[in-house]
């Protein structure tokens, strides 16, 4: 299948560059000072929807974005090249959440970006120490190292018109018939099995209908097709309900109508809601029950009907374009959490320091040099991390692990 509406990617951000330790040395320069550049930053992994990108196929065999490593600072203030950032285009529409479900950014429209994973920062280098009481610093810092995680993607279709109908209820023919698209169109259930997108003009106006996999009595609950395309249907404006006059599945037209809107709103109640267009299927091959179906008809075999219907469907996606203006949708916003907390770890003996800014404080220093340890215990003060410990009830003796370090705890 060449439609993907489900994929993982894996997103690896390039590691920042190490800062430089090194000496001016020239000629007739007695004792030059400190000229070690800093690093550079790693790219950064993005992702960006864009309207030209029609399903998550790309992912399905390649899930793994990287950005490019960034390079190392030199002597004489050389600072290293950032690296390259990963841009990955995917639908409009996508949702990206991660292992827990949670949804952490809505790609809803051309354009829109989320930062999956956020390069490592480049260390600084020995110059960036210089101090009145430092005025020869031996140390630098080493670089980050970039994000790395599995995040999941989910596409919804981003369309005007959703058809709704039972399997072989003329929602292809229907399509087929008032667009350019051309799924697969066969005298069985389930013809459909992917979504397939179809633009329609009529009088000067432009709306994208959606054809649906056909729903059956259950489907809400994961029946037949059930979640894996009743999603499509959550971003159209306007619904077109499709009763087969042909009794579907031996349904009479009012049963039809009952279950498939049981069925939207158990999926998500606020569809039953949206404004939508109850339409007699297949009127040219009616069955002796269409007689008590008493809405309007159509046939996209003969054409009948069908302009009449294009017309109801343009005023009611007008209607709504005006009272939700394109371009305006609702976005996620979650901010990183910032500073850091002390918690206990699984043994319940020691402590542990969680948060980026004390973790990185230690990850990008080099401890083994006594300079460059004092700095990182300066740092750590100055961010209130020795505050913290105290307050957490931390007493001397015990052991506190940030990052990947681990120390006895003395208070001073």
């Amino acid at each position: 299948m060449s439609f993907v509406d489900t994929a993982q990617i894996h997103a690896k951000a390039g590691n920042g560059g190490a800062g430089a330790v090194s000496f001016r040395r020239e000629a007739h320069t007695p004792r030059g000072g400190p000229d070690g550049g800093d690093g550079g930053r790693g790219g950064d992994v993005w992702l960006v929807a864009n309207r030209n990108v029609s399903s998550l196929l790309s992912f399905r065999d390649h899930p793994h974005r990287q950005g490019t490593n960034a390079t190392h600072g030199a002597g004489r203030n050389k600072h290293g090249k950032n690296g390259e950032d990963c841009i990955t285009e995917v639908p409009d529409g996508t949702v990206v959440k991660d292992s827990t479900g949670a949804v952490l950014a809505d790609l809803a429209t051309h354009g829109m970006r989320y930062l999956v994973a956020e390069g490592g920062r480049g260390g600084k280098g020995n110059a960036r120490f210089l101090t009145n009481h430092r005025r020869a610093p031996a140390f630098a810092e080493q670089g980050e190292v970039g994000e790395e995680r599995w995040l999941n993607l989910e596409l919804k279709l981003m369309a005007d018109v959703a058809l709704v109908g039972f399997p072989n209820a003329g929602k292809s023919t229907f399509i087929s018939a008032v667009s350019a698209a051309k799924p697969k169109i066969a005298d069985y259930p389930f013809t459909t099995l992917e979504p397939h997108l179809g633009v329609v003009r009529l009088d000067g106006r432009e709306l994208v209908v959606a054809d649906i996999p056909g729903l059956i009595e259950g489907a809400s609950d994961g029946r037949g097709l059930g979640h894996s395309f009743l999603r499509h249907i959550e971003r159209a404006r306007v619904l077109l309900v499709l009763i087969d006059l042909a009794e579907s599945e031996g349904r009479a037209p009012a049963e039809q109508e009952r279950v498939l809107l049981h069925e939207l709103e158990s999926f998500q109640p606020d569809l039953v809601e949206r404004p939508r267009l109850v339409v007699g299927s297949r009127c040219d091959v009616a069955g002796p029950d269409a007689e008590t179906f008493t809405g309007p008809r159509l046939s996209a075999v003969t054409g009948q009907g069908v302009r009449e219907t294009i017309g109801k469907l343009a005023d009611l996606v007008q209607e709504a374009r005006q009272e939700v203006p394109a371009g305006e949708v609702y976005i996620v916003h979650r901010p990183e959490p910032e500073g850091f907390v002390i918690e206990r770890d699984a043994s319940g003996a020691g402590w542990v320091v969680v948060g980026r800014v004390a973790e990185r404080a230690v990850a990008i220093s080099n401890l083994s040099d006594p300079t460059a340890l004092a700095y990182v215990q300066q740092r750590l003060k100055r961010l209130g991390v020795d505050r913290a410990l105290a307050r957490a009830g931390v007493r001397t003796g015990d052991s506190v692990q940030i990052g990947n370090f681990m120390f006895d705890y003395e208070q001073d």
